[in-house]
């Protein structure tokens, strides 16, 4: 045998150095897979988690938008006494009721007087015109 030649036993001994090696690399990507595993496993849940809270989210009623201030009533006594024609009113109202509801004259001027302080009062939101010259509360 020259010294370039391997023997059977230097061979096993190369096999069996090659054999522990490919079992410590074998163990160690093992030991990766399991933490790897675990890993997966726990994104898994974090994932289902959100899905469910997802899904709760959008079961969830709308909320209610926040109610506009209400109205601010003009000081003036005519106000007044237009506000409580209409609660007392079960429809929609025309100057001119107003003005008989009130007690005032019955003439052009008063009527639009009072017409305008129901424009007025249209424009603030206390009441709504339904139809030109028809007033009413609005409905909540």
């Amino acid at each position: 045998m020259t010294g370039g030649e391997l023997t059977v036993g230097a061979v096993l001994a190369r096999l069996e150095d090659r054999e522990r090696e490919i079992a410590a690399q074998t163990e160690t990507t093992r030991e990766q897979i399991a933490q790897l595993t675990a890993r997966l496993d726990e994104l898994g849940r974090g994932a289902e988690e959100v899905r469910i809270i997802r899904k709760t989210l959008l079961q969830l009623p709308d909320p209610a938008p926040p109610a506009p201030p209400a109205p601010k009533l003009p000081d003036h006594p005519a106000y007044q006494q237009i506000m409580a024609v209409f609660g007392a009113a079960d429809a929609p109202l025309r100057a001119r009721h107003v003005c008989e509801s009130m007690d005032l004259e019955i003439a052009p001027n008063t009527i639009n007087n009072t017409r305008l302080k129901l424009k007025r009062l249209s424009e603030c939101g206390i009441l709504v015109e339904t139809e030109q010259g028809l007033f009413t509360q609005p409905r909540p």
